[in-house]
């Protein structure tokens, strides 16, 4: 099997290397053929996935058997201010790989969002719910998955969430970093949803590429909880003394940051079509955030 990774220098990318190359993710194995899988990792200095070009001359040459698209714009504020950028990013690209795969007879697995829905439920949502974005990043990544179906009969869309892993920036890194240097910090207590590691979406992404269980799935960590629950809970584990203060949304966007894109109030997935199809082996985000930190402090 060949496996061609986008993206391939943020958490996700990182991550799905990190468990061919070892054969064990932190909740199991892989299987040999994944363990002896050909990895071609390329960022957007290799490939640039917003040309359509370069996409059908590298996945041409290489002729992968799937390809992994973890490139994306996930900046939600930047994409307010940015839409065109955005929509090149997360919709326009996922369209060129998906008429390239489909053309060369590839899976496509394309990394999706929570926050394709609206919020305005309470109650964790399913892969039957209808999407409804509030912000330019939901309606590009949003449309990034309508062009994969589209286009490619290969298909496997994942929805993730509150995603964090060992690379790069995240909420975690900076939940820790904050708790060593500030005496308190405010955060938003109405937004809810599912912490989500890294490794745990990499193993399952890895599990379903065997498969031809095509189709739309939810993949995040256990539980739930607000922003506010998630920073207090990592700043108590990684040691800081910094007090944590809640606030809403509202007020976050009045008084701290008045250029922030809306977002869901309430976005908790319902990994349905895992259990369903391959099982649903993603931990209890506490028990996943405590490992984490234990690991990188």
């Amino acid at each position: 099997m060949k496996i061609l990774i986008t993206g391939s220098n943020g958490q996700l990318g990182n991550e799905l290397q990190d468990i061919i190359k070892t054969g064990r993710a932190e909740i199991g194995v892989v299987s040999e053929t994944i363990k002896n899988a050909e990895v071609l990792a390329v960022d957007v200095d290799k490939l640039d996935i917003t040309n359509l070009k370069q996409v059908k001359k590298v996945l041409t040459d290489e002729k992968p058997d799937v390809v992994i698209n973890c490139a994306a714009a996930t900046n939600v504020d930047g994409c307010e201010n940015n839409e065109d950028f955005a929509f090149r990013v997360n919709a326009l690209g996922p369209r060129n790989l998906a008429m390239v795969c489909n053309e060369i007879g590839a899976k496509l697995v394309q990394v999706s969002t929570d926050y394709v829905f609206s919020g305005k439920g309470s109650t964790p949502l399913n892969e039957s719910y209808v999407p409804a974005p509030v912000s330019s990043y939901g309606r590009t990544k949003l449309l990034g998955e309508k062009y994969v179906e589209e286009f490619c009969k290969k298909n496997f869309i994942v929805r993730t969430a509150w995603l964090y892993g060992k690379v790069g920036h995240n909420f975690v890194y900076t939940m820790i970093k904050l708790g060593k240097e500030k005496d308190a910090i405010t955060v938003v207590n109405d937004q809810r949803g599912n912490p989500t590691n890294a490794n745990d979406l990499a193993y399952h992404i890895l599990r379903l590429i065997e498969t031809e269980e095509y189709g739309v799935y939810h993949c995040t960590g256990k539980g739930e909880c607000s922003w506010y629950d998630f920073a207090k809970r990592i700043i108590e584990l990684s040691g800081g003394k910094c007090k944590v203060n809640s606030c809403t949304s509202e007020e976050y966007k009045t008084k701290i940051n008045p250029n922030s894109a809306d977002r869901p109030e309430y976005s908790s997935l319902d990994n349905m079509m895992l259990r369903n199809t391959i099982g649903d082996d993603m931990r209890d985000w506490e028990d996943a955030i405590k490992t984490f930190v234990e690991d990188v402090k």
